[in-house]
């Protein structure tokens, strides 16, 4: 049977068929959300009475390694895609190569930084091929679905908001170019902030603008209005709520009643697209990170305040904003077919434990070098990197500073802990008591906190030490490196046989049994920093400093008998048991 095509375009209103079409659209990350899940989030979507949806795509995910891709699991975007067009939904898909959407280094490979001189978001010719041989492989996949080839994608983006980044309109066209080279036949578009020069920075001729923004839609629908040429209005991103970084007083909230108004406001004169409708998670290491002045890396909940909370329940915003949207569109009924329940399995007790110090070889390849080098360099985009140094018989250390350390680094001097430095404070110069002098040995155990996704400083995102360890104020050499991503195939190695030294970074393993398969919630209190991996997925960071203070547990990442849970905590704070409860940690 041959597949029904359309045809999408942009004239004085977006047109389907040449019939006048509004865009109500959500944002869904289906790499933020189980697979299992993404039919449940997208049901709810349309009932909310959305026709679209929409997704960024993560270049670092889909080639984790140089000429290595991966769109298999919660990175299949062709199965997330058909299920929105199984349900009756259109999609616009955004996928230039920097995304922001508060992700790891915006959606950019980590391998990006072993390239010297890299310059990213510019027609610098390595970044570039790198862009071209990705697109190459993205585009076999995305260009079928398209609305002309019987898809449901009726909308790409060339670049996200490169208006606030640069003004190099060489470097939009050779994005455009390389899209249309790989087949790309539905319109093209741009999103920038309706701010300064923003819109004028980052669009080009023929193709069609659209605006971010979160609030006063009809002042910003103004400024935009200036640049479509008697084309329709759009809101790209709709922000319904803010993201949290670490050390945030509270989780980020927006009233419900704002947001209606705002999106009343933008309906009455153009198309939306919620961002997030369903914000989901930052599983693993994959937050971002903010720097004004100081570091501020993203929490591991991805909720964003959201209409869908980040496990899946529809919240007041959801139906304040739905009964906006009937003014606008027929809202359908929709019978939701996945059924989730939620459960306390209850307090669980660590059952063995292990230092760091003590298996670090046999989860790592040991590395040397006269200089510490940084993580891109040995292959490793994520984690923490271990440094290890013996120091001369003849020193004695009374004074220590790490240069061009990235982003927390927990200093140890013959495997007591001394120091903990971060952010700006990696390379201030960490004085040593006398009583402390005699040191034998250094470990430094440096963490990437997740690299800065938006501004200026992203071209500067190589983690662990890239420069040199002074101690006594000269550069000391002799280092042995040990790379720890914290993935399945390392962790496997653990011996939890060999020795555990308290106040050290350390393992603990958690094994518990279940019958149903329930969401639940990892509540981690009495517990210092570190991450948490249940059944070789690694759900993502905690801190005891909050906002957040359970992590988010979908059902389908547990399994019925035994399940094992490996928490990684690198500052010497552990309690003896975790909990899993049945609500999440992210009130205000």
């Amino acid at each position: 049977m041959k597949t029904k095509t359309s045809r999408f375009t942009i004239r004085d209103q977006f047109y389907l068929d040449n019939t006048p079409c509004k865009i109500i659209s959500g944002s869904i990350h289906y790499f933020r959300v189980v697979p299992e899940y993404w039919r449940d989030r997208l049901e709810k979507l349309k009932a909310m009475g959305c026709n679209t949806v929409e997704t960024y795509v993560p270049w670092n995910l889909h080639e984790p390694k140089k000429g290595r891709f991966d769109f298999t699991g919660i990175l299949d975007i062709a199965r997330f895609l058909k299920t929105a067009q199984d349900l009756g939904l259109h999609a616009i898909v955004r996928p230039s190569p920097y995304i922001c959407a508060e992700w790891e280094f915006g959606g950019f490979p980590a391998w990006l930084m072993t390239i010297d001189g890299m310059r990213l978001r510019s027609t610098y010719g390595p970044y570039l091929d790198a862009v071209r041989d990705y697109y190459k492989e993205l585009f076999k996949i995305l260009a079928p679905l398209q609305i002309d080839n019987g898809g449901p994608i009726i909308l790409m983006q060339i670049e996200n908001e490169y208006g606030a980044y640069g003004d190099e309109k060489a470097y939009l066209n050779a994005l455009r170019d390389m899209m249309l080279e790989n087949s790309v036949t539905v319109p093209l578009v741009t999103s920038d902030g309706p701010w300064g020069d923003y819109l004028a920075n980052g669009s080009l001729p023929g193709i069609h603008p659209t605006a971010n923004f979160g609030s006063k839609a009809k002042e910003q629908f103004g400024v935009l209005k200036e640049r479509v040429n008697g084309g329709p209005l759009m809101c790209m991103e709709f922000w319904v709520g803010w993201f949290d970084a670490w050390g945030d007083e509270a989780h980020h909230t927006t009233s419900p009643e704002n947001c209606a108004m705002e999106l009343d406001e933008i309906l009455k004169q153009g198309n939306v697209n919620i961002y997030m409708f369903h914000g989901g998670t930052n599983f693993g290491f994959m937050n971002g990170s903010n720097y004004y002045g100081k570091l501020a890396p993203d929490v591991t909940s991805y909720d964003y305040d959201s209409p869908l909370s980040e496990d899946g329940e529809i919240t007041p915003k959801y139906e304040a904003m739905r009964e906006v949207i009937r003014k606008y569109a027929a809202v359908p009924e929709v019978r939701f077919s996945t059924e989730i329940e939620k459960r306390a399995y209850g307090k669980q007790p660590v059952s063995k434990k292990v230092s760091l110090f003590s298996v670090a070889e046999d989860l790592a390849k040991k590395v040397e070098s006269p200089w510490p080098l940084p993580m891109e360099k040995l292959g490793q985009g994520y984690g923490y990197m271990l440094y290890r140094s013996k120091l001369p018989e003849y020193a004695a250390v009374g004074k220590i500073r790490l240069m061009k350390a990235r982003d927390r680094a927990n200093i140890f001097f013959d495997g007591q802990p001394f120091a903990i430095v971060y952010d700006n404070g990696t390379e201030k110069e960490v004085k040593v008591k006398k009583s402390r002098q005699k040191v034998k040995w250094v470990d430094i155990l440096a963490e990437n906190m997740g690299r800065v996704n938006y501004g200026p400083s992203m071209d500067d995102q190589r983690k662990g030490i890239a420069g040199s360890v002074l101690i006594n104020g000269h550069a000391h050499s002799g280092w042995e490196m040990y790379p720890l991503p914290m993935d399945k195939e390392s962790l496997a190695k653990l011996d939890f046989s060999k020795e555990y030294l308290p106040g050290t970074p350390s393992f603990y393993l958690v094994e518990f049994a279940v019958e149903s398969l329930c969401d639940t919630f990892l509540d981690l209190s009495g517990w210092g920093k570190g991450c948490a991996v249940l059944n070789g997925f690694n759900l993502g960071r905690f801190w005891e400093k909050g906002p957040q203070k359970r992590l988010y547990v979908p059902a389908p990442l547990l399994k019925k008998g035994v399940n094992q849970l490996i928490v990684f905590e690198s500052d010497g704070t552990a309690a003896g048991s975790v909990s899993f409860e049945a609500k999440p940690g992210l009130n205000p």
